[in-house]
């Protein structure tokens, strides 16, 4: 998907099976065509001043983006008519990560100010925060999926924090060799799972002790995808690598996905059949990973049938107005 003249930092599914959105340091938001690679319609930029978008996140009933860009301010915006509906100031550094909570009311987000918020979606203000992390920068902010506590990472003292979502109380600290730069629960709440340098980390949320390391690439894992059913994680890194592991054996899956250069996000689509990717060299690529798992005989990996019916209800699949 070509068109961004800056680094593609962010891409998400949209919840028709048919589009991707990017986001760029070229100030815009794009929709594109998954099966072409077409962009649809015309950049995505707010009526004010826009700023280099430094990170995405769809909401989980897939009709809100929320963003969080270089110049510490946050938007929403509505899938259907790509124009953004908020803006939130408060962060006085760049956004670097945001997370929606389960229940689609709030959105938490980490800033190299130093701080993490929780932001109320209907009123715009902070329910949290901003909550003083210890970190140089916040690199991620995960919610629980019974949005109760939220794991977050940085730099500087490189650890994973765990905070109660509702009161901002520190629970628990889990110190670690290098910057965390990626997280996510798995949703049946059990396991939490960390890009920390150029290894994954697998962590017991009762002791919170690692039960698995993923070691294949050979820098920085910037970001991670967890396929809902827990058994499919994909990964990409400053290695100009995407991976895919198989979360049953925790082995890479198949061939590395090569890039031209370093890859800042990655996103499996909500069936599992399709990964995408954003780098550095300004565009973004779409993996057939049904065919590699095909390949590999491990087609089983994208079953479904074990996951938690209390994740079920943020996969409604509302077709998307677009314009072509």
């Amino acid at each position: 998907m070509r068109g961004h003249t800056n680094w593609v930092q962010g891409v998400v599914h949209l919840h028709d099976r048919r589009h991707i959105v990017t986001s760029s340091w070229d100030h815009s938001l794009r929709l594109w065509d998954r099966e072409s690679g077409a962009q649809i319609g015309n950049d995505w930029l707010d009526d004010g001043d826009n700023p280099r978008v430094y990170t995405i996140t769809l909401s989980p009933n897939g009709l809100t983006l929320a963003s969080g860009s270089i110049d510490g301010t946050m938007r929403l915006w509505d899938v259907e008519t790509k124009k953004a509906i908020a803006k939130w100031t408060g962060h006085t550094g760049r956004v670097h990560s945001v997370c929606w909570s389960m229940d689609g009311k709030r959105v938490a987000s980490g800033s190299d100010d130093r701080t993490m918020q929780m932001w109320n979606v209907e009123s715009g203000e902070t329910d949290l925060g901003p909550i003083k992390t210890g970190h140089m920068d916040v690199r991620a902010v995960a919610y629980l999926p019974d949005i109760s506590k939220i794991a977050m990472g940085g730099s500087d003292e490189d650890a994973i924090k765990i905070w109660d979502a509702r009161t901002g109380e520190l629970l628990s600290t889990l110190r670690q060799d290098s910057p965390v730069r990626s997280l996510a629960w798995t949703s049946d709440q059990k396991k939490l799972i960390a890009g920390i340098g150029h290894v994954i980390r697998i962590f017991d949320t009762v002791t919170w002790e690692q039960i698995a390391i993923l070691e294949d690439h050979t820098s920085t894992v910037c970001a991670i995808s967890l396929f809902h059913n827990d058994r499919l994680l994909a990964s990409g890194s400053f290695d100009h690598t995407a991976h895919l592991w198989n979360l049953d054996t925790n082995l890479p899956i198949g061939p590395h996905l090569r890039h031209p250069d370093w890859v800042r996000g990655v996103a499996l689509s909500t069936d599992g059949k399709f990964l995408a990717t954003a780098c550095e060299d300004e565009d973004a690529y779409i993996w057939d990973i049904h065919a590699i798992l095909n390949g590999a005989g491990l087609v089983d990996l994208l079953s479904i049938q074990n996951v938690s019916v209390s994740l079920l209800f943020i996969l409604p699949f509302r077709p998307l107005a677009t314009e072509c």
